[in-house]
């Protein structure tokens, strides 16, 4: 039995809208500020620029698997989901979608649902995720 309360999934829900932009913009640099951060800890981000793309591959798997939100996303209260059911996508399509992520190309190329490359491969979609 279906929970009538639950969101529809975004693939089948004819009048998904996807967040603007700006908000998935401001997510992703707020999560690379604390990326950078974080990575200071055991490296030096500016020589070192592996650290902090480490540093977000690992966040996006734990973070997206287990909460379907970074920080970042949290703030900007936006959520990362699966695309045919709107649940969590878990850890290990996280680590894809942030790996595909930092190489920056795959977020370029998007749909009519802003789903870019990464979200495709991952099969996730960004949706709003308004507090109440």
């Amino acid at each position: 039995m279906t929970n009538p309360h639950a969101p529809a999934a975004p693939a089948t829900d004819p009048t998904f809208t996807p967040p603007s932009l700006g908000k998935r913009f401001g997510a992703l640099i707020i999560d690379w500020v604390l990326c950078l951060l974080v990575s200071n800890f055991f490296a030096d981000p500016v020589r070192d620029g592996w650290a902090p793309v480490l540093v977000l591959v690992l966040v996006y798997g734990i973070f997206l698997g287990l909460f379907a939100q970074t920080p970042g996303m949290y703030i900007t209260k936006v959520r990362c989901v699966n695309w045919h059911d709107g649940g969590r996508i878990g850890v290990l399509r996280g680590l894809i979608r942030g790996l595909l992520l930092a190489l920056v190309v795959p977020a370029l190329i998007m749909d009519e649902h802003r789903r870019g490359l990464h979200d495709r491969l991952a099969d996730s979609v960004i949706v709003d995720a308004p507090r109440g």
